[in-house]
């Protein structure tokens, strides 16, 4: 929730703040920008992984990185949108840069914390902090921001973000994790070696494509209703408010979910689920301007996000070498976000091009592809041939 509730401040909020003091709509897309250190993030993944040498070590990076996004947020807030616009731009860059480091230290410290089984779980209330601060962050403060001003509500958001660390402050293991040796092997070569490991490409595949399938619609949905004769109050409370609690709901059933049947069900479970919002749309496109057919179009279309983005984030925790969690996570979660960018940019071109009927039947076709690819993944041949992960080295070691 820290990490999501400033970031949809940023991107949502501040463009819609800019537009009312007239700025360009040049000036708002550069806005956009902040989030580039997310995509960038895996190059300075192998110094936290250098550094962070046990629990204790990537604990730390956790309290000076979100402590250091915590004083950046609030340092903007002596600043004016209006007449600093750049200063303010460059300091969220940093903010979120800062996010982004924490980010790292926090998957890498999950995944020594928890045990397999537990992924699942982990990764449910993750992806649900996600989606409820992405609803705070893009919608609540809006209106906090009306009562407030910009000046007590950044000195609000770095409260929050401290605040986040309190749990960890006060959490101990009930195992004691052992303290791994600092190993002066890591560096950026590993960033290289990550791609030549046996087995590695397929997961990869499935993990760029998985989300493939929602992802022009979610994309194209809000312009849609408004071509349908839906209003922005309605699109705010059907797509931002209730789809997003549908998709923190379906990711806490995820976690669940794979924590009954195994990775290689779920994997096909999930897979298939993504055809669903696709068929639904285009069934439905002749009648779907009636609420509760909109209503039930957007709950199948986050429900299944939520629930994959539960499953992608737990087989990328299981996908890491020992000693380089959290490069090897990183590397995979920018190539998911890589690839819903692309689809992204593509799916209004394609519905530009072939309406929106044909964006729904092109993304059926992705759900069948990415339901192939998962097949291959999983049932295909031996998960990880002769490569033992973080998890298994883990146990063979005592503390």
């Amino acid at each position: 929730m820290a990490q999501a509730i400033p970031m949809s401040f940023f991107t949502t909020v501040v463009p819609v703040i800019m537009r009312q003091q007239h700025y360009s709509l040049e000036a708002i897309g550069l806005m956009q920008l902040v989030k580039l250190p997310w995509v960038l993030k895996f190059l300075w993944a192998p110094l936290v992984d250098r550094t962070g040498s046990s629990t204790g070590g990537y604990k730390k990076w956790i309290f000076f990185s979100e402590g250091f996004y915590a004083i950046t947020v609030a340092a903007i807030a002596f600043f004016s949108l209006e007449h600093q616009f750049t200063v303010i731009i460059v300091m969220m860059v940093l903010a979120i840069t800062a996010s982004a480091t924490q980010d790292i230290a926090t998957d890498a410290w999950a995944i020594l914390t928890l045990k397999k089984e537990e992924r699942s779980l982990g990764n449910s209330m993750q992806s649900m902090g996600s989606f409820f601060g992405s609803m705070i962050g893009s919608g609540a403060l809006l209106v906090v921001y009306h009562y407030l001003g910009w000046f007590w509500l950044l000195l609000g958001l770095s409260l929050v973000v401290l605040a986040a660390l309190l749990p960890l402050v006060f959490f101990r293991p009930e195992t004691v994790i052992r303290k791994r040796p600092r190993s002066k092997s890591v560096s950026f070569k590993d960033i290289g070696s990550f791609f030549s490991q046996p087995g590695i490409w397929p997961q990869l595949a499935l993990l760029a494509v998985f989300h493939s399938s929602l992802i022009g619609i979610m994309t194209m949905v809000k312009p849609f209703m408004i071509d349908l004769g839906y209003t922005v109050k309605d699109i705010g409370i059907i797509s931002g408010v209730f789809g997003t609690a549908m998709g923190a709901l379906f990711a806490m059933l995820a976690g669940w979910i794979m924590r009954k049947i195994n990775r290689r069900r779920s994997a096909l479970l999930f897979a298939a689920l993504n055809i669903l919002p696709g068929l639904f749309f285009l069934i439905m496109s002749p009648l779907i301007w009636l609420p509760p057919l909109m209503f039930a179009g957007v709950a199948f279309l986050w429900g299944t996000y939520g629930m994959g983005m539960v499953f992608v984030f737990t087989i990328a925790m299981d996908r890491v070498r020992h000693c380089r969690e959290g490069t090897d996570f990183t590397l995979q979660i920018v190539i998911v976000h890589l690839g819903s960018l692309t689809l992204a940019v593509l799916s209004g071109k394609i519905a530009g091009t072939f309406s929106y009927e044909g964006l729904f039947f092109f993304s059926i076709l992705l759900g069948i592809f990415t339901f192939l690819l998962a097949w291959f993944r999983f049932f295909g041949k031996d998960e990880h041939p002769g490569q033992k992960t973080s998890s298994e080295n883990k146990n063979e070691q005592s503390p």
